[in-house]
């Protein structure tokens, strides 16, 4: 049987299992061309299920037709299954039931995993029974957790809150193995990865989604800035695929004047039109602000970029943002799966329609057109695009600055992606930074808990040095990565294109690339995920070039006071 004819059926099945369930759909198509269409629908499910030749798994078929009549929409309406939506869920719920750990799996020498501990949550129920990073879970209940999937560690890890789970530990350093009962609790998932001073004046945010807590983890990130002295703010939405809408619109208007659009999404029936306002009681509502953006950054980051450059109230800086202008509309299945249907699409106050155009049926297409619009403006500046863009896609901010349309939101500051070198590509594709400092974390981590008790201490004190970055060539070579002098025998050629081998020039040209990188993979296993980034900036360039344009930021602010 044809695919087509599988859809069709499989989509009869569907419009028929709704109607039987009550879900009017009748009401919400309505006309006699729709009635005929689903009719057909029915007819050629009934004609199949009759006579073709082999059973069919309804099931599967069916998830199957949704997805193809959601993709001959528009490339963000979407079917999402019963297990994945358990996940999503709890992802933007921001929190889940279990013991509080994240982890790794490590492969052993005999090539089944091991559960490894790569930092329990600080307060968690995990850290309160004892566990700390670099532990090699070997057991749950009793029950042997060598070779372990990652479903295996959500099945036996998670679970009701109150409950217990006893699991046995290997530790470096410690010759027994240790037990451990931890009592399960709630466990949040933070969308705030960090809140830091990076200097005096300075204050640092970074938001990894738009969640159900996010407005809160940022209000409570800004006040504890605050506290410590902040007079300006970068605001880091890098790699935020977005979420909640009305968490952007809630963030957004912490720096915006009252009265001022957030956003406004027009929709093909009224019910869906909307346009946000600002409202009174802004908490950084004057200071200098800096947006990072990068190609990453879609749907409610753009929102909270687009109203904030379209009133000249912050700076933004980094690379052109995805371009998810559409907004949807989650309607839940009785099975627990659910299709998300677009309906609206949404504009900055300027008017800008974020989202990257597209047609219909053709998601190949739209993705292969964003690419190719990335490599064109790799190394263009903001002005260079903009006077490549027709004046029908210009847009003018709240002062006459000019912005771009055609899709994502433009920066200020066009900051070009950092060129990796090839070795580099190399060291974190395979994540072999990753695996040396585990084990440099397993015979070092008790001397480094001793000698550096919190960050700062560590930021300062701590240093890279030839031992250390020499043990990392000899982990290299031992995992096919050689590091020889130049020049290069004739027979070498082929494992440098390879990937395979590097002259000690190269690496000394990284060297402080690597040392910044494995200082920072350190500090996460001794203080946590968010204790990575006031390392890793030091050599971030659109952090470095961000700190370079408060001038810039900070006449945007005086302007904006002066309209106030």
């Amino acid at each position: 049987m044809k695919r087509s004819g599988i859809l069709a059926m499989a989509a009869a099945l569907i419009v028929a299992a709704g109607m039987l369930l009550g879900l009017q759909i009748g009401s919400a198509v309505s006309g006699s061309q729709a009635h005929e269409a689903l009719q057909k629908l029915e007819e050629a499910y009934l004609l199949i299920n009759r006579h073709y030749v082999d059973e069919v798994d309804s099931g599967r078929i069916a998830e199957e037709a949704i997805r193809g009549m959601l993709k001959e929409l528009d490339p963000h309406s979407v079917y999402i299954d019963a297990e994945r939506m358990r996940r999503v869920n709890e992802d933007f719920d921001a929190s889940f039931e279990g013991i509080g750990i994240s982890y790794e799996l490590v492969e052993g020498p005999d090539g089944q995993d091991t559960l490894a501990v790569l930092n329990p949550l600080p307060g968690g129920p995990s850290e309160q029974a004892g566990l700390r990073s670099g532990d090699r879970i070997v057991a749950v209940d009793g029950t042997p957790a060598i070779g372990f999937t990652h479903e295996d560690v959500q099945r036996t890890l998670r679970g009701p809150r109150g409950t217990r789970v006893t699991v046995t530990v290997l530790r470096p350093g410690y010759q027994n193995e240790l037990t451990f009962t931890i009592v399960r609790d709630e466990i949040p998932l933070f969308t705030r990865d960090a809140a830091y001073m990076l200097d005096d004046r300075t204050g640092y945010i970074k938001l990894n989604r738009f969640a159900r807590t996010t407005y809160q983890e940022f209000v409570e990130g800004l006040q504890q800035l605050r506290r410590q002295g902040m007079e300006r703010l970068i605001l880091d939405l890098r790699g935020n695929a977005g979420g909640y809408m009305d968490m952007a619109i809630r963030l957004s208007d912490e720096f915006l004047t009252e009265g001022q659009v957030i956003v406004t999404a027009r929709g093909r029936l009224a019910e869906n039109n909307l346009e946000s306002r600002a409202r009174s009681g802004d908490l950084f509502e004057q200071q200098p602000v800096i947006v990072l953006v990068d190609e990453n950054s879609a749907s409610a980051s753009e929102i909270v970029a687009g109203a904030l450059q379209d009133h000249d109230r912050a700076l933004i800086v980094g690379r052109r943002t995805f371009g998810k202008g559409l907004v949807q509309k989650q309607f839940t299945l009785a099975d627990g799966s659910a299709v998300r249907v677009t309906i609206s699409r949404y504009y900055t106050p300027s008017g800008r329609l974020i989202q990257t155009p597209y047609h219909h049926g053709d998601r190949e297409a739209y993705y292969e057109a964003k690419a190719e619009q990335r490599r064109h403006e790799a190394h263009l500046s903001t002005e260079e695009i903009i006077e490549q863009i027709p004046d029908s896609l210009r847009y003018r901010t709240d002062h006459g600055r000019i912005v771009g349309g055609g899709g994502g939101i433009l920066p200020d500051v066009v900051v070009p992606r950092d060129s990796v070198s090839a070795l580099m590509q190399t060291i974190l594709g395979r994540n072999l930074e990753d695996g040396f400092v585990r084990e440099w974390f397993d015979h070092h981590g008790e001397a480094l808990r001793h000698t550096y008790p919190d960050l700062e201490a560590f930021r300062a004190g701590f240093e890279v040095g030839d031992a250390m970055l020499e043990a990392f060539v000899r982990y290299l070579q031992a995992h096919d990565v050689a590091i020889v002098e130049a020049p290069l025998q004739a027979e070498q050629e082929a494992a440098r294109a390879a990937g395979t081998l590097f002259t000690a020039d190269a690496f000394a040209q990284d060297r402080a690339l690597i040392a910044n990188v494995l200082q920072a993979r350190l500090a996460v296993r001794l203080f946590g995920h968010s204790a990575q980034y006031p390392i890793l900036h030091r050599m971030d360039p659109v952090v470095q070039e961000a700190m370079r344009r408060w001038g810039d930021a900070g006449s945007l602010a005086a302007l904006y006071a002066d309209r106030r």
